[in-house]
């Protein structure tokens, strides 16, 4: 059973690796990062980090929050993580930006717009 009051720390994860991923690519191109190893790593770690504290956030949080695709965002983790070798260099970019600037938005907001002492008083039902 997965604790309510832990969501907070997940969603501060989720905004600080993309806040990361944001300082990485500032002013950079698709072709900076497939030629800066280290950056590219650094995003798909980033990445990696997004998706399992998605996954690690309680069921009722994602059902109350459904407007967020955390399937999808749980989706790109297992990407990653299974097919690490065969990562495909421009779904990475195209997470980067067309989809993470939505989800800082939505992550803010619920950072922002829970009542986390109400939220954490109870458990998870999933």
């Amino acid at each position: 059973m997965r604790e309510h009051l832990k969501d907070f720390d997940r969603l501060q994860h989720i905004l600080a690796a993309i806040e990361r991923i944001e300082r990485y690519t500032s002013g950079k191109s698709y072709q900076d990062l497939v030629a800066d190893d280290m950056m590219y790593y650094a995003v798909v770690k980033n990445i990696e980090i997004i998706g399992e504290a998605a996954n690690m956030l309680t069921s009722d949080f994602v059902d109350l929050h459904s407007e967020t695709p955390w399937k999808m965002v749980r989706g790109m983790r297992n990407y990653i993580v299974h097919e690490y070798f065969q990562i495909d260099d421009e779904v990475v970019w195209d997470v980067v930006e067309n989809n993470l600037s939505e989800l800082k938005d939505q992550v803010s907001r619920y950072l922002r717009e829970t009542d986390w002492n109400e939220w954490g008083q109870t458990n998870d039902n999933g």
